[in-house]
């Protein structure tokens, strides 16, 4: 059974750093894309994309928004991905949610539609 546990989130004003991780567990880690999305107060249900790496880790794809101020990496030896968040702004405050698919192809998904498993996120507050 595949099983994704974020953690990390917390409260960290303006300007700050916080580093999310996803422990992911049932599965062949470096057969699976994985990706980072996020869902903001008062958006309703959609989740936003924010960052995504493929199996190999050899690609990577952010989306405008954190591009130059958030970093994904993944470490198969620990099946764990991470999410490295520099200059934070109250913008980014949201819950994160961790995504994971098995792959056959070093592509990084972008979509929500396009991963199969869903961590049960981690809160990220930034104040200003």
């Amino acid at each position: 059974q595949v099983q994704l546990v974020e953690s990390g989130g917390a409260l960290v004003q303006a300007g700050g750093s916080l580093t999310l991780s996803c422990a992911a567990s049932g599965v062949t880690f470096s057969s699976y894309a994985m990706g980072w999305f996020r869902r903001a107060p008062g958006k309703g249900s959609s989740r936003e994309f924010v960052a995504a790496v493929g199996r190999t880790g050899s690609v990577t794809h952010y989306a405008d928004s954190v591009k130059g101020r958030f970093t994904i990496s993944r470490d198969s030896a620990k099946n764990t991905m991470y999410l490295k968040m520099n200059s934070l702004i109250p913008e980014d405050t949201a819950v994160y949610y961790c995504a994971a698919d098995w792959s056959n192809s070093s592509y990084a998904r972008t979509r929500p539609d396009e991963y199969a498993y869903w961590g049960q996120g981690t809160q990220v507050t930034v104040s200003s």
